[in-house]
């Protein structure tokens, strides 16, 4: 199987189509990338600017370039020796504008007799033999109602008028009772709608791709492209709402010939991925958690505990309290609907199920207590235990519900009933909006542990458990994607890496935040938290960009705003808050002081993050424009459009003046080779040996440096990324490197962790670590000679150094 030695992940959108991307690649090229990664490309809701409302799974999106520019990016990047790696969505479609899509237009059209029934997982007998739609205000809008030839408009929303059903003189309101769908409240739809959703959007509704004619007719196009040759790899969307998500990887390998796959898996603490799955590993979010508490201070924790518990209105607490109450309101509320379906297929076997209502409070406690998105029963044998200590957990938690629970689990636990294949299907969705999108902004203790895939109650990770599970990654998923940033992050990796600085002025800060409050009072000082640090990690940003988040955040907690009831007295006061920043000279005072504070440290915590995801085991994914410093927050704030130029002059002025010594030109020539008579390598590679002047950590042009440098190395010589050996420092720093060798022979990886710390020690001493052979420091040109090498001189211009051996050319 082809894989790639990186990727570089590129947000198709309208604004920057497919041809657009063709255009990057020879800067991509340039980089280092080894594939291009494509968010997803099919037919979207015109105007869609992320693409995961697929309305047409049969063609590429007109709005993104169509097919032939798919076709002129796939030449581009194969022309350079690059791969192509696609991002599917194979969950829902969209269906927010039914006229867009023909299948559910079909089906809210012909009802049960349309074609594309299968497709779509709709509870026919809940809804009197309908499609329960959500998209009233009030039943007062149903005077509003408009028939024009086939079509119904409520508004200027257009909705398929059935055969037959519609006469001269008929009123709207009549015509529309007769329809195999029924217009309700939209506030109705929490708990009647009868359709399945992807988690609380009621425009994405559920596809049925466990259906063998729905998988096929689903995949058509994406079958396309590998018979073709445009495609090399695939990204699978949120597969854990997938009915069968063992068999569909298993279908999907057998359609693309065995193409490099990776899946939008969320592993929590201690999960493995599913030795069943057919693919190649994750997405990365699993390296993402790791990687950030490799650079978060233990020392802190105690006190800014203490300054969460003493911000938040309950002060008491820890995140697993907290997650798990996030998890039962959104169970018992936005996501009723589900819990209802699941109490429909609970058979009134005993007394104790005989009450429906009670069955859905005991299905969404289970959910609740599910210390993972979802079980893959009968696939992978240990779900039985996860249910059944779910069940014990909710049983202890809600004692009055312990009968019903008890008789559910067997039930549950059942792999041959649409119950136990549903309820898997749903745990997921109780997860992902109860911890990613509620208690994740709620709990303000530090923002860089609120990431998906990362438990926010665990604070830091040594550099010894760090390897431990890098090693085995190394193992058993060599070739599975590691991240930093994705489009889904809640903060991109350098506003993490300046906020990870705060855990080692957890006294400052933690005098700092009273003071800001005093300036700008809220009453949710634990969203202030939050809303502080997010400000000091996107700092320097303009006051729309951060009143935006702060209000995202804000409607996502869920305690005094929500997207649905907008508080405007709170989010004023929370406006007020992000305005202080910029308008009052006392805040602003604070926070700009605090950040040139905290920003040498977090240029150190975003390189050395930076390295040690790039040369780490894995592939390693870039998101779009993070070769540069980016302190984005949560999307779509994280999906603004990038400058490539400024990016491309960037590299192109590093690679005049600065000396790559990692033995190949950025396109995989020995320079040497290509050199007129009588000219070195170096000097052909357009530098002198020895390199030009290091840019300051704090530079764009440094973290460029850092992954351009590292990617050409892993693409062009992949023999230096095998292999995972921990190299341990002696002397009185130590704890401050985090260094490791890919393999016997491979790359030496040098990072610096707890860099303010290592500050107040004075720095690194008589720290060193012991190299076996010769090497070349491919930032610097730097070279060392085997034996003791003081990290004083190693880390001299830059606080991350990458080692080449020079035996191994």
């Amino acid at each position: 199987m082809r894989s790639p030695s990186s990727t570089y992940r590129l947000q198709i959108r309208p604004g920057f189509t497919l041809d657009d991307a063709a255009s990057a690649v020879p800067y991509l090229h340039l980089l280092g990338v080894g594939w291009v990664y494509l968010s997803p490309i099919l037919t979207a809701v015109r105007g869609s600017e992320h693409g995961y409302d697929v309305a047409d799974p049969t063609s590429i999106d007109p709005e993104r370039g169509g097919p032939g520019a798919f076709e002129r990016l796939a030449a581009a990047a194969h022309g350079l020796g690059m791969g192509v790696i696609v991002d599917i969505v194979p969950n829902h479609v969209g269906v927010a504008e039914p006229e867009q899509n023909p299948w559910w237009w079909s089906l809210l059209r012909d009802g049960e007799a349309s074609p594309y029934a299968d497709a779509f997982d709709v509870d026919w007998p809940a809804g009197g033999g309908k499609v329960l739609l959500p998209l009233l205000g009030s039943e007062d809008d149903l005077d509003g109602l408009r028939v024009d030839e086939d079509r119904l408009y409520l508004g200027e929303l257009a909705l398929p008028i059935a055969p037959g059903t519609a006469g001269p003189g008929d009123a709207p309101r009549e015509v529309a009772g007769r329809q195999h769908y029924e217009l309700i409240p939209w506030r109705e739809g929490d708990v009647r709608l009868n359709y399945r959703r992807f988690f609380t959007i009621t425009s994405l509704a559920g596809l049925r791709v466990e259906v063998p004619d729905v998988f096929d007719a689903a995949h058509a196009e994406v079958r396309r492209w590998f018979e073709a040759g445009l495609a090399d790899g695939l990204r699978i969307d949120h597969p854990d709402g997938l009915a069968d998500p063992v068999g569909y990887l298993r279908r999907l390998r057998e359609l693309t010939g065995g193409a490099y796959t990776v899946v939008e898996k969320i592993l929590e603490p201690g999960e493995q991925l599913p030795a069943e799955f057919a693919c190649e590993g994750t997405t990365g979010y699993d390296a993402l958690g790791l990687v950030d508490r490799l650079f978060v201070d233990p020392a802190g924790q105690q006190r800014l505990d203490e300054l969460d518990a003493s911000l938040r209105a309950d002060g008491s607490g820890g995140f697993e309290r907290l997650a798990r109450e996030a998890k039962r309101e959104i169970a018992a509320g936005p996501l009723a609907a589900e819990m209802r379906r699941l109490a429909r297929l609970v058979p009134e076997s005993s007394e104790a199920l005989t009450n429906r209502d009670q069955v859905a409070a005991a299905l969404g406690e289970i959910a609740a207590a599910f210390p993972v998105y979802r079980t893959y029963l009968p696939d992978v044998s240990d779900g039985e235990a996860v249910l059944a200590s779910a069940c014990r957990d909710a049983a202890v938690g809600r004692p009055d519900l312990g009968e019903a629970i008890a008789a559910l689990e067997q039930l549950l636990a059942d792999p041959g009933g649409e119950l136990c294949r549903r309820f898997q299907q749903t745990t997921g969705m109780v997860m992902a909006k109860g911890v990613e999108d509620t208690a994740f902004y709620r709990f303000s203790r530090l923002g860089t542990l609120t990431e998906v895939g990362a438990d926010p109650g665990r604070f830091a990770v040594g550099p010894d458990e760090f390897h431990a599970r890098a090693g085995e990654r190394e193992q058993d998923f060599p070739r599975s994607l590691t991240a930093l940033t994705t489009h889904d992050t809640k903060r991109s990796e350098d506003a993490r890496a300046r906020i990870s600085v705060i855990s080692e002025l957890a006294d400052e800060w933690s005098e700092l935040v009273p003071a800001l409050l005093d300036r700008a009072p809220l009453p949710d000082r634990g969203l202030a938290n939050l809303v502080w640090q997010a400000i000091v990690g996107a700092w320097p940003a303009d006051a729309e960009r951060l009143a935006d988040y702060a209000l995202k955040a804000a409607r996502e907690a869920g305690l005094h705003t929500t997207w649905i009831d907008q508080d405007a007295e709170f989010e004023a006061q929370l406006r007020a808050l992000v305005a202080s920043a910029f308008e009052d000279p006392e805040a602003n005072r604070l926070v700009a002081d605090f950040v040139r504070r905290v920003e040498p440290f977090g240029a150190s915590n975003g390189l050395s993050a930076k390295l040690v995801q790039l040369a780490g085991p894995g592939v390693p994914d870039v998101y779009q424009g993070t070769e540069f410093w980016d302190r984005s927050l949560a999307d779509p704030d994280n999906r603004r459009p990038v400058d490539f130029a400024a990016r491309a002059a960037a590299l192109k002025e590093l690679d005049s003046t600065m000396l790559d010594p990692g033995g190949l030109d950025p396109g995989g020539q020995d320079p040497a080779a290509q050199a007129p008579a009588g000219q070195s390598g170096a000097a052909a590679s357009g530098a002198a040996a020895g390199g030009g002047p290091v840019p300051p950590a704090t530079a764009p042009e440094a973290k460029l440096l850092v992954v351009s440098r590292t990617l050409r190395l892993r693409r062009n010589r992949p023999e230096l990324f095998e292999g995972y050996v921990p190299l341990d420092a002696t002397g009185p720093a130590a704890e401050h490197v985090v260094g490791f060798r890919r393999g016997a022979g491979g790359a030496v990886v040098l990072a610096t962790r707890l860099p303010v710390g290592l500050e107040r020690r004075g720095g690194w001493g008589d720290t060193a670590v012991v190299l076996p052979w010769p090497t070349k420091d491919a930032f610097t040109g730097a070279e060392h000679e085997p034996g003791r090498v003081q990290l004083a001189d190693a880390l001299a211009a830059l606080p991350v150094a990458l080692l080449v051996p020079e035996v191994a050319r």
